[in-house]
């Protein structure tokens, strides 16, 4: 997968919001929440049309999510500056914003999502401008990216509204709702981008689909690393629906005692896990063992990109500072508690490897007679 190269210009807009939050945070017009809400909806308006008028609009013709990325780095830039204030690196910059817009950005499990965003989605929106900027394609890049974003959308907001910050819901709070149309849109054209072309021969790919599980060693790996997290994914929905079986006593209160915490992130992110990531997880042991199922390297990225975001914030909440001492992982099951959960990170993201790496075995059958019956296995 070619990576291309990054948007110099975007790069250079986004970092505009530096001298932009720190201006903003000393007028005092903001300190009222809804007051916030306005300007921080004209600000993004203002930014749009900066983007369409400084940047060439050959690009937004081309591709709309030219302009979608360049906004989205510039909110990953104010994002790292809410996570680095709340963890003292910085002093000044978005203290307004986190007090009277959106105070349970303060939490944690806020803090890791601006971690991520920052970082990782800042780079990506980078990367994916770049290739916008030179005709390249960008889809897995982009599915990887939709996977993450959706998942962060799927368990912040309901956790806003279900948690102990329901009641800290200001105007500011609404803004999320163009952030929830946006993905269903991008979605659809990254899906509908045309696939890299691979250089698997019809010989190549018979030969491949005719191989056995058994023949197949990673991919048999990576079946029993699928039925293992699968486990995993469901034990974990049960100890957050509140399983009166004594393992699952033992585990939230002596190895994750953070699904407990009010916040109500974790529990909401164990439910998604196991309402969605779940089947995903049948579904691909299913296709690492039939061949021809061409779906499965698309949606590999996707979920590989929802896990990392969702493992990565809470992992990290699961160990903060702010998060209530007793919430926090047990000094004696810290070893255990992220040998378990990195696992469970890194899975997902060599099974997008490995489809990437060898898709012949995922690709249609090639037309001719392919004699499924004489499989080794």
């Amino acid at each position: 997968m070619d990576i291309p190269p990054l948007a110099g210009k975007i790069a250079a807009l986004s970092l505009g919001a530096l001298p932009l939050s720190y201006a903003l945070n000393h007028v005092s017009a903001l300190s009222h929440p809804l007051g916030l809400a306005l300007m921080s909806t004209l600000i993004l308006g203002l930014l749009f049309v900066a983007i369409y008028n400084s940047l060439s609009p050959g690009k937004i013709y081309y591709d709309p999510l030219y302009a979608v990325f360049a906004v989205f780095a510039f909110t990953s830039v104010v994002d790292l500056l809410i996570a680095l204030q709340e963890d003292g690196y910085a002093v000044g910059f978005m203290e307004f914003f986190t007090k009277e817009g959106e105070p349970y950005l303060r939490t944690a499990h806020g803090v890791f999502i601006c971690y991520w965003d920052g970082t990782v989605h800042y780079v990506l929106y980078l990367a994916m401008a770049g290739a916008i900027h030179r005709r390249k394609r960008y889809r897995n890049l982009g599915l990887y990216w939709l996977g993450s974003f959706i998942m962060s959308i799927l368990v912040f907001l309901p956790g806003n509204l279900l948690g102990k910050y329901s009641s800290e819901i200001r105007p500011a709070f609404f803004l999320a709702i163009p952030y929830v149309l946006v993905p269903c849109w991008a979605g659809m054209r990254v899906f509908n981008q045309s696939r890299a072309p691979t250089c698997c021969t019809p010989s190549v790919v018979q030969e491949e689909q005719r191989k056995g599980i058994l023949r197949r060693p990673v991919d048999l790996a990576l079946v029993i690393y699928l039925t293992l997290a699968g486990f995993f994914t469901l034990f974990r929905g049960l100890v957050v629906l509140d399983c009166p079986t004594d393992a699952c006593f033992v585990y939230i209160y002596q190895y994750e005692p953070y699904l407990r915490d009010p916040v109500a992130y974790p529990k909401v992110q164990m439910l998604v896990y196991m309402f969605y990531v779940l089947p995903f997880f049948g579904l691909a042991a299913y296709a690492l063992i039939f061949p021809g199922c061409s779906w499965l390297p698309d949606w590999a990225l996707v979920f590989a990109g929802a896990v990392g975001q969702a493992q990565f914030s809470h992992m990290g909440a699961s160990m903060h500072v702010r998060t209530p001492f007793t919430y926090r992982v047990p000094d004696d099951a810290w070893a255990c508690f992220f040998g378990c959960n990195l696992l469970y990170a890194l899975g997902p993201h060599l099974l997008a490897f490995r489809c990437l790496w060898q898709p012949a075995f995922f690709l249609r059958p090639p037309p001719g007679p392919l004699d499924h019956h004489k499989k080794d296995l």
